[in-house]
């Protein structure tokens, strides 16, 4: 009996341990799909959860620094004269940057002033012929007015015999030929008083030659002018090096670049699908590559009326059916209304930014 007993016991804790294998295996059966929902539903709805609360921002990384500039050049030809800069030197507003040789400029203005001087002569010498033409259509005028009362007389008594036919003709004659004298006086003031647009008391300077000579000598004075290229606004000079002197440079041609150091903003080209809740006004964070950990405050300042596609050489021809449908970027300017001050931002650096809409995703937007 005691020999059996023992042999039954490892027989029973055998049989107890495959029936608490085959109900563990049993119960993860029944976990993992419990365990698998619960993970999807932990997952879905930490996607909720962030749609919920990310509503509010616009995060666009297709973002660059932009800064003013120009490419400085003058509107009169010249040899280079003078470079007053150096490459990526700064420069304030209004600084003389190069020059071109002033000597024809010199020139042009004195012959302007020459020319000023000789019309405003010649307009008092037309004023002093125009009294000496009318002295002398009085003068004539008496002339005539005899030689009228003459031939009266003659023609009187040239058919009584009282005078000679010889004499009435050269009273006749002479009446002739002082009128046409007359005419000829008149006719010359009148040419006279033209120049002086109608008005013998008119001043030099109230003529429409005197003005026209006026306005050369501003013309070559604005020349000499426009010779010294100065800085329309403060910033950088860049490639100066282009300019030598003695370089002949064509009215037009840019000699070298400014960058403004001042009017920096930042280009934007989100996609139309973020653009939904963007509006002018929108607070903006923005993060530029080169100085990681910085922030910088802005603000949308506008949105483009129109897609960069839209503006381009060959835009997308879509009359002939086959169209393939692109989400487009719209440009935006966001201006910077503050961040670190010792850090500078160069025209191109790339950036990114996050636009704070103020909206917020509600539940009901998914129905």
């Amino acid at each position: 009996m005691s020999h059996t007993s023992t042999a039954a016991g490892p027989v029973a804790r055998e049989a107890e341990t495959r029936e608490e294998a085959t109900r563990g295996r049993r119960s993860g059966r029944m976990l993992r799909p419990l365990l698998m929902i619960g993970g999807v539903a932990v997952i879905l709805g930490a996607i909720l959860v962030y749609w919920l609360v990310s509503g509010g921002t616009v995060s666009v990384t297709d973002t660059y620094v932009q800064a003013g500039k120009v490419a400085l050049s003058t509107d009169v030809s010249g040899l280079v004269e003078t470079i007053d800069v150096h490459d990526n030197e700064k420069v304030k507003k209004g600084q003389v940057l190069f020059t071109l040789d002033p000597s024809r400029f010199e020139v042009a203005i004195a012959q302007a002033k020459a020319n000023l001087a000789e019309v405003s002569q010649q307009v008092e010498a037309t004023r002093a012929g125009y009294r000496a033409e009318i002295a002398k259509i009085r003068t004539q005028q008496s002339v005539v007015d005899n030689d009228r009362l003459n031939f009266k007389r003659y023609a009187a008594l040239v058919h009584t015999g009282g005078v000679t036919r010889t004499a009435y003709d050269d009273a006749k004659y002479k009446l002739q030929g002082d009128e046409a004298t007359l005419d000829a006086m008149t006719a010359q003031a009148g040419v006279d008083l033209a120049k002086l647009s109608g008005d013998p008391k008119i001043k030099a300077q109230d003529t429409p030659q005197y003005k026209a000579a006026k306005a050369a000598l501003a013309t070559a004075e604005l020349n000499y002018r426009h010779s010294i290229v100065r800085a329309p606004f403060a910033g950088v000079v860049t490639e100066t090096d282009k300019l030598r002197p003695g370089m002949f440079l064509p009215a037009g041609t840019a000699a070298f670049a400014l960058v403004s150091n001042t009017d920096i903003w930042i280009r934007s080209q989100p996609k139309e699908t973020s653009l939904t809740w963007v509006k002018p006004g929108d607070k903006v964070s923005v993060h530029v590559d080169t100085y990681p950990g910085r922030t910088w405050q802005g603000v949308v300042a506008s949105i483009a009326p129109a897609s960069g596609s839209s503006f381009s050489i060959l835009p997308a021809e879509n009359s002939s059916g086959n169209w393939v449908k692109v989400v487009q970027r719209i440009p935006l300017r966001v201006n910077i209304i503050g961040g670190p001050k010792n850090l500078v931002l160069r025209n191109g650096m790339t950036a990114e930014i996050t636009i704070h809409t103020g909206h917020q995703n509600r539940l009901s937007d998914l129905f």
